[in-house]
C-alpha cells in the first residue's frame, strides 16, 4: 500500500510538472491521484513534505526565478503571467515571501544559497532498475571551462557567469555548441571548501585570457557508459549512482581516472524543468 501511496503522489509532481500552464486544483489533482480530495491533501503532505498548492506555487516561481536570472531579454510582467499571476504585484508579493528578494533583486544579485533552501522538499522519485545504459566512444572534445570552488548552493552564480562569458565572447555560443558539466565529487557528502564543478562548452578554436577566469580545457576520448537523465537536475544524483551501485558491480568494466560528467542537452532557462534532457557519462576503462 505504501508504494502504491508513493506511485500516486509521485504520478501527481510529474502531472503538475508537465502542466504546469494549466489550473491545478486540489478537486483535479486529487482525481489523477486516484484519491479522494478529504484525504489526498494531507497524502500529498506525508510524502513530500509541503501541501500541494504549495508545491504548485513552487514550481511556477522556481521557474520563473530561471527566467529572471538567465534570460534578462523577458519583461518581469511576461513573467508573472506565463506564472499563473494576475498581476506582476501579485507575482512580486509572492516572489518575495518566498525568496525575500523582489523579483528585480532577484535578477540583479540572485541569493542562490537561500533559493536553494526554499526547495529542501522531496520530491518522490520511482527509478527502474532496468535503465538503458550504453557504451560508447567519447572523442576528444575541446571546451571552455570556468571552475566552480565552493558551495554546491552557489553553482548558479558560477553557472551565471560562464553563461555571460559566452554571450560576450561568443566563442561557445549556446545554441550552436555542447555544454557540460564536470563534478569532481557528490556535494551531498563533500564539504563546501572541498566541492568542485567545472562548467564547460564546447569550442573551435583556444581562448585567450578573460576576466571570467574562463580557459582552455579538454574532456578525454575514451569508452564510456552513458545514461539518459530526464528531468530535473535536483534528482540528478539518483540517475549517476544507479551506474554505480546498480550497473558497474553487474558489468565486466572499470572505470579509469576521470570523473563523470554531463552533457545538457537542453537548459533550465530554455525549457521547463520537467523537460531537461541530461547524458551523464561514466569513463572506462
Amino acid at each position: 500500500m505504501k508504494n502504491t501511496h508513493l506511485q500516486r503522489i509521485h504520478h501527481v509532481c510529474d502531472y503538475i510538472n508537465h502542466h504546469i500552464d494549466e489550473p491545478l486544483t486540489l478537486d483535479s489533482l486529487s482525481v489523477v491521484a486516484c484519491c479522494s480530495k478529504f484525504h489526498f491533501h494531507r497524502l500529498f503532505m506525508s510524502i513530500t513534505g509541503v501541501s500541494v498548492t504549495k508545491y504548485t506555487q513552487f514550481a511556477r516561481l522556481k521557474r520563473a526565478s530561471y527566467r529572471l536570472a538567465f534570460e534578462h531579454h523577458k519583461r518581469i510582467i511576461d513573467i508573472a503571467l506565463e506564472a499563473n499571476f494576475e498581476s506582476p504585484e501579485a507575482f512580486s508579493r509572492a516572489f518575495k515571501r518566498v525568496f525575500e528578494q523582489s523579483p528585480s533583486q532577484f535578477r540583479s544579485t540572485p541569493n542562490w544559497p537561500h533559493w536553494h533552501a526554499q526547495f529542501d522538499f522531496k520530491t518522490p522519485e520511482l527509478k527502474s532498475n532496468d535503465m538503458k545504459v550504453e557504451i560508447v566512444h567519447f572523442a576528444p572534445q575541446a571546451v571552455a571551462l570556468l571552475t566552480h570552488n565552493g558551495a554546491a548552493t552557489k553553482l548558479m552564480e558560477t553557472a551565471a557567469l560562464f553563461i555571460q562569458w559566452r554571450k560576450e565572447s561568443g566563442l561557445s555560443p549556446v545554441k550552436a555548441s555542447h555544454t557540460y558539466g564536470i563534478p569532481y565529487s557528490d556535494p551531498a557528502v563533500t564539504d563546501d571548501d572541498d566541492f568542485r564543478f567545472d562548467f564547460a562548452g564546447s569550442v573551435e578554436k583556444p581562448i585567450s585570457d578573460n576576466q571570467y577566469g574562463v580557459r582552455n580545457g579538454e574532456i578525454p576520448a575514451g569508452r564510456c557508459a552513458v545514461i539518459r537523465h530526464l528531468g530535473s537536475h535536483d534528482s540528478i544524483s539518483d540517475t549517476v549512482y544507479y551506474l554505480y551501485r546498480q550497473w558497474l558491480p553487474n558489468s565486466a568494466e572499470e572505470v579509469r581516472d576521470f570523473p563523470c560528467f554531463f552533457h545538457y542537452l537542453n537548459l533550465i532557462h530554455e525549457v521547463d524543468e520537467c523537460d531537461l534532457i541530461t547524458d551523464i557519462y561514466l569513463p572506462l576503462k
